[in-house]
């Protein structure tokens, strides 16, 4: 398992993207061979351990995320669950297949504040198939009192290289 380190942010090439597994791209984050996404910087959160099938997120809810009612806003919770969710996905990819959500469901369970914390979201396959995988996720505060639940169904498919 990576630990999170100081990393830039952008996009890599598609060719960079699939030369190798998931797992080894998403490595490849955490010890800052390839950058984080911008999504994630601005949403303030990052990708911390990686394992086949399994990723955990760490995020910093703060108050530039609430909504109206004073509460960080669903759509921040269902972000992170998300990127948790996929990249347990990902992290099983063989070399030139790609991946996309077809469906996901999230469950509030607690509203997340900036006083929960730094939170933790773990994503975990459930399944993977051929074409199709499914993945849960969980969201934590700092005390391990759960926030969110969630699961997520990705559909695999073979990519080619750009040209």
């Amino acid at each position: 398992m990576g630990q999170a380190m100081a990393r830039e942010v952008g996009v890599v090439s598609r060719e960079t993207l699939l030369a190798g597994s998931g797992l080894d791209f998403l490595l490849g984050m955490i010890e800052g061979r390839h950058p984080g996404p911008p999504f994630a910087d601005a949403m303030d959160f990052d990708l911390v351990e990686v394992e086949e099938g399994r990723v955990v997120f760490v995020g910093r809810p703060s108050a530039r995320f609430f909504n109206p009612l004073g509460t960080i806003h669903g759509g921040w919770t269902a972000t992170i669950l998300d990127s948790a969710m996929a990249c347990a996905t990902h992290a099983t990819l063989k070399a030139g297949e790609g991946y996309t959500t077809l469906e996901m469901k999230v469950n509030y369970v607690r509203p997340v504040m900036p006083g929960s914390g730094t939170v933790r979201c773990e994503g975990k396959l459930i399944h993977r198939g051929g074409t199709v995988a499914t993945s849960e996720g969980r969201l934590v505060d700092e005390r391990g009192k759960l926030l969110a639940h969630g699961t997520e169904t990705c559909m695999i498919f073979p990519v080619k290289a750009a040209g």
